[in-house]
């Protein structure tokens, strides 16, 4: 019999692209990204394997990070740099990495301007823009470019494609989105300047256009020359999508770019920056009508990014002819055989990404290489990029069906073990089943799918509703136990005088309502759960003051995650007590306590109190196993409470030592 030739699922996805000189073997990119992984300025051992991952996972297209074109242009202590030629080595070595892949390797030209993150040494350094107007996020004035500057600048950016062109890269792209240098020579609102780079649309795209030359004149026409820029900066003195169009239509008709990748918002302003990589709560693909405005203005192809996580939503942004290829970066970091999943039609193993922010961005502005709480092994591909089989098979039980054990269980099989995983509850899944129920948070509750899924495909036999003790352990007789057992809520000791409606953050979302009325939510952590149970009740129609045990809500998790949850519950009146410890609550009081200065708050009026004071480990379970023969290891909340992030990591580090 003859097999039916299947008709690929993703066809548009998977066409190949022609760019400039440079066919892209299928549509989907990393779009460029900071990884936290350079050293010194270069390219090391750390992101050559990081971005192999990338192309090996099936990705027509690599565009590496920011790099600098001039020594002002170092916006973190960790940028890449193209000012000299020791840069060569490191990039020719990362190209050559993705090559053998068959994907292309474009590289990121890069000027912050004004928007400088952090000092090299301390000191504040002197930023510099097309004027001296402040930017709003990083409260920095900068000092307005002379005329010499700019031409140092304008050079560096020829220099920089020149030095990447030697290292063998297949294209550069000038970056002028999200509010950097060149968009804010752009914006009439930032560029205030007399003289021939400003006073008129011509002369506000002079800048942009002198690099492009630049670049053009140091490389030629057989490498690929591309922009990228926001198309609506989402901010209120932000470029907007008018003059954005006619700059790359203008530019277009100029002939020097390859193509245009679209994005949207701004590192100037809280609200626009939220859209450098937006949280769970922005709409998926939501900058493909963007990218469609653009397309009907040029001529070359036209490229877009943002919360674009699924492979359907690409296909489809391409096949209704609104873009023509789409970045899907965080969906790589997630998930580096994203695209070969996709195209084999082995959709269900994609582990989707869940725009968490958590380890990706939010491991960026701490300044650490950025990963993946599902998928730790990003970013340690060094370490963890190929797993290792275990010299011998073990039997492994792993107690506890949270994200640490199904994590452990997943990658020991994976390893050759023999793994049964016994759950205490009815279904796997531990805390995330919890904060998937917070308002915006449904998305999370993926983790769980992603990480189940991992583990049945292993193999992995799993056990629910079984809790382990020492005489399942002694039946079973294991050679190697690994402790998930999670935690509890916490409960500070605390007066409590009368009968005051108290419950804790776990009731209310497991369906305990609080009182109708007034509700003090006592918030210690700081994290989403605070946020997200203040949240909860003011949609359900309470009075909702927000006290927390820091200088603001969310103080603990990602800036562009806690900025969208602070205008959602701004919107909804909730009201916040920053700096304040719980001390104590009656029938209708509750007692805090300044934390600087000692004094007492009180907020009379109180109907109910709801208490989200952290968590407290459950590890009975490690004394009841003392004194047996067994290989005991701990992972996640059970060794001590903390997020996902750190219980993922450890069941990857536990097993992957077995």
């Amino acid at each position: 019999m003859h097999s039916e030739l299947r008709e690929p699922m993703f066809p548009q996805l998977f066409s190949p692209l022609q760019v400039g000189s440079v066919l892209l073997k299928n549509r989907l990119f990393s779009a460029g990204h900071d990884t936290t992984l350079p050293t010194d300025g270069r390219v090391n051992d750390a992101l050559v394997e990081y971005q192999r991952a990338r192309a090996a996972g099936g990705a027509g297209l690599v565009i590496v990070q920011v790099a600098g074109v001039h020594e002002s242009a170092r916006y973190t202590s960790h940028i890449l740099m193209v000012t000299d030629d020791e840069c060569v080595p490191g990039y020719r070595r990362l190209a050559a990495a993705c090559h053998e892949h068959g994907t292309a390797v474009f590289g990121q030209l890069f000027h912050p301007g004004r928007e400088i993150m952090e000092s090299q040494d301390g000191s504040a350094p002197v930023a510099y823009s097309a004027s001296a107007v402040p930017t709003e996020r990083f409260h920095v004035t900068p000092c307005p470019l002379s005329l010499g500057l700019i031409a140092e600048i304008v050079r560096g950016y020829g220099d920089g494609a020149a030095r990447l062109q030697t290292a063998g890269l297949d294209g550069v792209e000038i970056v002028a989105s999200h509010g950097y240098l060149p968009a804010q020579f752009l914006n009439p609102r930032v560029n205030l300047r007399g003289d021939r780079y400003g006073g008129s649309d011509e002369n506000r795209l002079r800048f942009l256009r002198e690099a492009t030359r630049a670049i053009r004149d140091a490389v030629g026409r057989d490498f690929v020359v591309g922009l990228r820029i926001s198309a609506d900066e989402l901010s209120h003195d932000g470029l907007r999508p008018d003059e954005v169009v006619a700059a790359c239509a203008a530019l277009d008709a100029d002939g020097g770019l390859d193509y245009v990748n679209i994005t949207a918002g701004t590192s100037a302003t809280l609200a626009g920056s939220v859209h450098i990589v937006p949280p769970m709560t922005v709409e998926n693909a939501y900058t493909v009508p963007f990218a469609a405005a653009v397309k009907v203005a040029v001529s070359v192809p036209v490229l877009v990014g943002g919360r674009i996580n699924q492979p359907q939503e690409a296909e489809r942004a391409i096949a209704q002819g609104h873009a023509d290829a789409c970045g899907m970066t965080r969906a790589l970091i997630c998930d580096p055989d994203l695209p070969r999943k996709a195209e084999t039609g082995r959709l269900a193993e994609i582990r989707a990404c869940v725009a968490c922010n958590q380890a990706c961005i939010g491991h960026f502005h701490m300044g650490y290489p950025i990963s993946c709480i599902q998928h730790p092994e990003t970013g340690r591909e060094v370490r963890h990029g190929r797993r290792v089989p275990a010299a011998r098979s073990r039997r492994v039980l792993v107690a506890g069906g949270g994200p640490g054990g199904l994590k452990a269980a997943a990658v020991a099989a994976e390893r050759g073990h023999d793994v049964t995983l016994y759950e205490a509850t009815a279904r796997v899944g531990g805390q995330v089943r919890l904060a998937q129920l917070l308002p915006g948070r449904a998305e999370f509750g993926g983790i769980v799918d992603n990480l189940r899924g991992e583990a049945d495909r292993a193999g992995v036999r799993i056990v629910t509703g079984a809790p382990v003790d020492r005489d399942v352990v002694v039946r079973e007789r294991p050679d190697a136990v690994v402790l998930a057992t999670g935690a509890r809520p916490r409960r500070l000791p605390i007066e409590v005088e009368g009968t005051p409606e108290m419950l804790d953050a776990w009731q209310v979302l497991t369906g305990t309502e609080p009182p109708e009325g007034t509700i003090a939510v006592a918030d210690w952590r700081c994290d989403w759960i605070g946020l997200g149970v203040a949240e909860l009740l003011a949609r359900r129609g309470r009075r909702v003051h927000l006290c927390v045990n820091g200088y603001m809500p969310g103080q603990r998790i990602q800036q562009y995650v806690r900025d969208t949850w602070l205008a959602a519950i701004h919107r909804l009146g909730v009201n916040i007590v920053p700096t304040v410890r719980l001390c104590g609550v009656d029938d209708d009081t509750v007692y805090f306590e300044h934390t600087p200065s000692g004094e007492p708050v009180v907020l009379e009026g109180i109907d109910g109190l709801v208490l989200a004071q952290g968590h407290e480990s459950v590890a009975s379970l490690a004394s009841e196993l003392d004194g047996l023969d067994v290989d005991i290891r701990a992972v996640g909340d059970c060794v001590a409470p903390r997020t996902v992030e750190e219980a993922v990591l450890e069941g990857l580090e536990v097993a992957a030592a077995l």
